[in-house]
């Protein structure tokens, strides 16, 4: 690695032990594998932490009933190591909060808190959502945001002056100094730190202005208890803050978790390479979270480290969830896809049948390959995603069988026929107006290359492989309008020096595209990689460089990369998740169930058995009835609850540049919080007459389904991206 290399630290969450691994938590890890895997290929200085979050009172209650909790903790961890390990995935270090040398370190952040007044002992009372970790507002049996009511705590606890913090956050997060994306997730965080501009006002409250300008509730960020004194499974707090109390204070669990991005790399550790390794890697450059613990990443998380004085992370990136029959997938659900089924249906099923003498390793990597590249093109990263067995196989039939398998097999084949297994020996250039499609499409590639350059630190996956999807696209219409198979069987020079230019620039681009996959599908990639002759070479991508393929290479030995696989395949996956389908579900008890809404939501789960059927008994409309509904996608800029009104938000909504922005009043405070809605692009009635409520003016209707008998609202929306103001027909 040069001397100059730029260093990248990158981690993802660590993930809780309440229960094994599914494939929300593999598109996470594979996300940041991908991001890992393309900094090493532009030759920067990568580390890539992961593990598991191991303390806290949820894994002393799941645990105590049958085993220890350090017993229980090693087998869920161990299910989550050996999976990324069969993944394949580079991580550079598995930290668990349960390892001895992160233990030094995180007492070491809490010493710093301590000893810069930024830690209190008090008492209090309040309400505690045991699967999330979190203190609630409200009286007692106030419902958590996992769905459950909260337990009443009365305890003696250290608690951390996060409330200092509301000020220097808003400036932070507002300048993009830290920066959060999406922009989705950026304005939830800013809304809870704002407060409720509107309800503060009217109730007297102080309301002061951030150094942007912008209005917020002085004194909303509350202070956070960062010790429990109730239970024992945690790491105990250091002195001299264990002398001020005659109780046994273990850590808060989000303290101690979010410690883990800094003792990975060495902080609190004694050892001198340790020491220089956190020197050399932090503040990280990227935090990758679910949307689900932004608050924890985006507020106390930063709160943490400045009342520290450590620097703050560079970028904190939340993706949306993986949906599964269009709920997030959780054990209570029981609607949990395990990545074992994917590795084990197109491992065996589709690899393992085409080559029957490979290892069980490499029908592992090659499944896990088609779980990365279906995730990462299918889904835009930051939004809901749907994932379903049928759309795996489509796009793994369409993209790579079809796709770039096809192009790889038909070029090389071509190419060990014609030439004897060697690319061919031919300066390409244009003359003489002759090659405009070779010219075409090596501008496309030069192209291609330099708009995923640009790109490298978006995360824009679906983009950067809706590109290379286009680039095979458009070398397999290049093969087909030159039809390189007739020029073979003619035998005059003219033809041939033609077959020659064809058959280079088509391996040409396929060695750009295996570059520019190889993060995506390092296994694969690997493969066509042999196949092209470069076996005994590194894969690399110039910055801004196309780079050829030396003519005369030899091709190393040739087969099918992606075998199609059966519409038949899905049925076997549906079979090997449910193997035996009883008549009824019995739900697990409440006290074992696994966490499955965000902290920052209260909306509840869409019950699925009580929707009501479609009917025939409603009045018939013609075409011309429904043109005049003017239905249009609008995001909401402007969320905040109405004083005395339960069931009603005032909603502020951007139509796009062609139309003025407008205020709706919508009845859905009983499921959704304000913050949750901030950024999310709604359905609206644009054109329906205004109305007044609650003395407010309300300037149209945002569409919902109507779930249950209690007829619960769930918010229209799209996993694609569409532009504000765009009609719906």
């Amino acid at each position: 690695m040069p001397e100059t290399a730029e260093k990248f630290y990158l981690t993802t969450p660590i993930y809780y032990v309440n229960a094994r691994p599914h494939i929300g938590h593999a598109y996470t890890t594979i996300a940041a594998d991908v991001i890992a895997r393309r900094h090493r290929l532009l030759g920067d200085d990568t580390f890539f932490l992961t593990g598991t979050d191991e303390h806290g009172q949820k894994t002393e209650r799941s645990a105590a009933a049958a085993i220890p909790p350090q017993h229980f903790a090693d087998q869920i961890s161990i299910q989550f190591r050996d999976l990324w390990d069969r993944m394949g995935l580079t991580y550079d270090i598995y930290n668990r909060t349960t390892d001895v040398k992160h233990i030094p370190g995180a007492q070491k952040l809490f010493a710093a808190h301590y000893e810069r007044g930024a830690i209190y002992l008090s008492s209090y009372t309040s309400q505690y959502c045991v699967s999330e970790e979190i203190f609630v507002e409200g009286p007692p049996g106030t419902i958590g945001p996992d769905g459950r009511p909260t337990e009443t705590v009365t305890e003696e606890n250290f608690f951390f002056r996060l409330s200092d913090y509301q000020l220097p956050l808003l400036d932070l997060i507002e300048s993009n100094t830290l920066h959060i994306a999406p922009d989705t997730r950026k304005n939830e965080v800013l809304s809870f730190l704002r407060g409720n501009v509107v309800e503060a006002r009217a109730q007297g409250l102080e309301i002061a202005r951030s150094a942007m300008g912008i209005e917020y509730v002085k004194g909303e960020l509350r202070d956070l208890s960062v010790s429990r004194s109730s239970f024992t499974w945690g790491i105990p707090i250091p002195e001299p803050a264990a002398s001020t109390t005659d109780k046994k204070h273990v850590m808060y669990v989000w303290l101690d978790a979010l410690a883990n991005y800094l003792t990975g790399i060495g902080y609190g550790s004694d050892d001198p390479a340790e020491q220089a390794k956190f020197k050399k890697y932090w503040p990280a450059d990227l935090h990758l979270v679910g949307k689900e613990i932004t608050r924890q990443h985006c507020i106390y998380w930063p709160a943490f480290l400045l009342a520290a004085g450590l620097p703050l992370p560079k970028s904190i990136i939340a993706h949306g969830w993986l949906l599964f029959e269009e709920s997030k997938m959780s054990k209570s659900r029981g609607n949990v896809v395990r990545t074992e089924t994917i590795l084990d249906a197109f491992g065996d099923e589709v690899y393992g049948k085409q080559f029957p003498e490979s290892t069980k390793a490499e029908r592992d990597l090659f499944a896990a390959d088609v779980l990365r590249y279906f995730l990462l093109r299918e889904i835009p990263f930051g939004q809901d995603g749907s994932f379903s067995f049928d759309a795996l196989i489509t796009r793994y039939n369409a993209d790579l069988a079809n796709g770039y398998g096809n192009l790889v097999s038909r070029t090389l084949n071509m190419i060990n026929t014609s030439f004897e297994g060697k690319i061919p020996d031919v300066e390409v250039r244009h003359s003489e107006g002759q090659d405009e499609l070779g010219v075409a499409l090596r501008i496309k590639m030069l192209q291609v290359t330099k708009n995923i350059e640009d790109e490298k630190d978006s995360y824009n996956f679906t983009n950067y492989l809706a590109q290379i999807s286009g680039l095979i696209a458009a070398t397999d219409a290049y093969l087909s309008a030159e039809a390189p198979w007739k020029l073979a069987k003619l035998n005059d020079d003219r033809n041939q020096q033609r077959l020659k230019r064809v058959l280079f620039i088509a391996a040409e681009s396929i060695k750009l595209i295996t570059i520019c996959l190889d993060p995506f599908m390092p296994f694969t990639t690997g493969k066509v990689w042999t196949q092209l002759g470069f076996g005994s070479t590194n894969l690399s991508l110039e910055k801004g460089q196309l780079t050829a393929c030396p003519p005369g290479t030899k091709l190393g030995p040739l087969a099918p990369i992606f075998p199609r696989a059966d519409k038949g395949l899905a049925q076997i996956m549906t079979d090997m998740e449910n193997p035996t389908t009883p008549e009824t579900t019995t739900a697990a008890p409440a006290e074992t169930a696994a966490p499955t809404a965000p902290a920052t939501a209260a909306t509840p789960a869409a019950p699925t058995d009580n929707l009501q059927p479609a009917t025939d008994n409603s009045p018939q409309i013609t075409i011309d009835d429904f043109a005049k509904v003017d239905l249009r996608i609008a995001q909401i800029v402007v969320a905040e609850r109405i004083p005395k009104a339960d069931k009603l938000l005032r909603l502020e909504v951007d139509l796009g540049p062609n139309f003025p922005r407008r205020q709706i009043l919508a009845g859905i405070a009983e499921y959704y919080t304000p913050e949750s809605l901030i950024g999310r692009k709604v359905v609206i009635v644009a054109n329906l007459a205004p109305r007044k409520m609650r003395g407010l003016e309300s300037q149209g209707m945002v569409v919902a389904a109507s779930i249950g008998p209690a007829g619960a609202p769930v918010l229209a929306g799209f996993l694609e991206e569409v532009e504000l103001g765009a009609r719906l027909k």
